[in-house]
């Protein structure tokens, strides 16, 4: 048996999977944001190790004999979350998450510090990524500098937390502008372009490697034997890559989770900063990947649902499987700025095109199609930066809808596939690697391709009227640029 941990930003999710390959059990602890100014975006570190906990604790409770066989564990998490610890290994303060974008100046003092930065770090200096945010706090909050001993990301602390060792992997290290991500190891040029050194990180292994071993009090608390090793797991969307079994170079998937990603696999390091394309190790060796990364794209639902004070399964219901064509209204998805195609953390949301017979459908309508249409925006890059994306998988909470697969066909104007376990898509990734840990089996096979449920392919005369709605589309952001915050 083996287990997956998913340490997201709304919550964690666990499973259980077994030799077969089928998932036994899930469990799942909600988390809390905190937003303390505009484009601030903070967690409590020890909120997700609280949370990891519970759900284990939920599977151990209900499936005792099968947590009691637990040989491997992998971790996912959210991205670029930069927590900082004392020499004491506690947190000097709240961690600064993947959508905060306060450090949008600090961008543009680290490229001016470091020239080379594109080239070895394989991106643009954006507020999400973790180097920009030390550099905020050097300049707002030196007193806390000056007490750095380690900056981990977010699974690096809750790993640190379960075995004492403080350890990342090589995907998530990709997302801090700190790693030199050709030759997969830390860049000492990057980090003193931030005021760190090589001191201050963890210890460096690949996603499928043994990482640690699990703390015998939690083997002891959760009935497992004592030598439970703990994979280097890998950030969120190169594990959802791993469940998904993209692990051959052109393979692709489409992610609407809280954030919304369009997902290529590449056998070498091809970095695209001029069209805001994310270029990352993959979470096995020898492989990389291209991204396009849109900050709100479930969370735009999300948050229509609590404005509205309507869970999101009573707003989408009303629309059925399908649409006429696109909707009266546009909306705008940038509740938490943008990266691809934009790089703005500035970047703000907005509804174009009310009227006063507008009704809710219409609404909702708008949010989906906006979001399809940001992710047909970080197809166009991905395809800029390489070949053009032939089809992708479907996964994340935003895959449930029918309705909003449909949209995204027509929209991107290729198939979409929802596949069996989409919306565990990381925590089973997350497991898979803690196999891989613990057997040393061929990732090929272990990281088999889900069962597709559903096809949805684009039809005729909608993607030509999507065609015409996206170009109208893709000038509000300029147009409506200088009322951004």
């Amino acid at each position: 048996m083996f287990i997956g941990l998913d340490i997201g930003t709304s919550g964690v999710k666990a499973v259980l999977v077994n030799e077969a390959g089928a998932v036994v059990a899930t469990a799942a602890r909600e988390l809390a944001l905190s937003h303390p100014q505009p484009l601030w975006s903070e967690q409590d570190p020890d909120s997700w190790v609280e949370a990891v906990i519970g759900a284990v604790d939920d599977l151990a409770a209900a499936h005792p004999r099968d947590v009691a066989g637990v040989r491997g564990i992998g971790l996912s998490g959210q991205m670029h979350g930069a927590t900082l610890l004392a020499a004491d290994g506690r947190p000097l303060r709240p961690a600064i998450l993947w959508n905060d974008g306060r450090s949008h100046a600090e961008c543009v003092e680290l490229e001016r510090r470091c020239p080379s930065l594109h080239a070895v770090a394989g991106n643009l200096a954006m507020p999400g990524f973790t180097a920009p945010k030390l550099l905020w706090v050097a300049r707002h909050e030196p007193q806390i500098f000056e007490r750095v001993a380690k900056v981990l990301l977010p699974k690096a602390y809750v790993r640190y937390r379960l075995t004492g060792e403080m350890v990342e992997d090589m995907s998530d290290a990709a997302g801090t502008l700190w790693l030199d991500v050709g030759q997969r190891r830390w860049s000492e040029l990057l980090l003193q372009a931030t005021g760190l050194d090589l001191h201050q990180m963890p210890r460096l292994v690949e996603g499928s490697a043994v990482s640690a071993t699990l703390a015998g009090e939690f083997a002891q608390r959760w009935g497992m034997a004592n030598n439970v090793v703990i994979a280097g797991g890998a950030g969120d969307n190169a594990a959802s890559a791993i469940g998904l079994g993209a692990i051959a170079p052109g393979d692709a998937f489409l992610s609407l989770g809280t954030s919304g990603v369009v997902f290529r696999v590449t056998d070498r390091f091809a970095p695209a900063p001029a069209f805001a394309v994310h270029a990352f190790c993959h979470a096995l060796p020898g492989l990389w990947h291209q991204m396009g990364v849109m900050l709100s794209a479930a969370a735009s639902l999300a948050w229509l649902s609590s404005v509205m004070a309507t869970p999101t399964a009573s707003l989408l219901a009303p629309l059925g499987d399908t649409v006429a064509g696109p909707g009266p209204v546009k909306f705008l998805p940038y509740l938490d700025g943008e990266r691809t195609p934009h790089n703005d953390a500035t970047a703000a949301g907005a509804f174009i095109g009310l009227r006063g017979a507008t009704g809710r459908e219409a609404i909702v309508q708008a949010v989906l199609e906006g979001v399809a249409f940001a992710a047909r925006d970080n197809l166009a890059a991905l395809g800029s930066a390489s070949s053009a994306i032939p089809e992708v998988d479907l996964v994340g909470g935003g895959s449930r809808s029918a309705l909003w697969a449909q949209i995204c066909a027509d929209v991107l104007g290729i198939p979409v596939h929802r596949v069996e376990e989409g919306e565990v898509g990381a925590a089973l990734g997350a497991a898979r690697l803690g196999r891989l840990a613990a057997t040393g089996e061929n990732p090929a096979q272990v990281c088999t391709r889900p069962r597709r449920l559903a096809t949805f392919t684009p039809h005729k005369s909608r993607t030509a009227a999507y065609d015409e709605a996206y170009q109208q589309w893709r000038k509000l952001y300029p147009a409506l640029k200088e009322f951004s915050l």
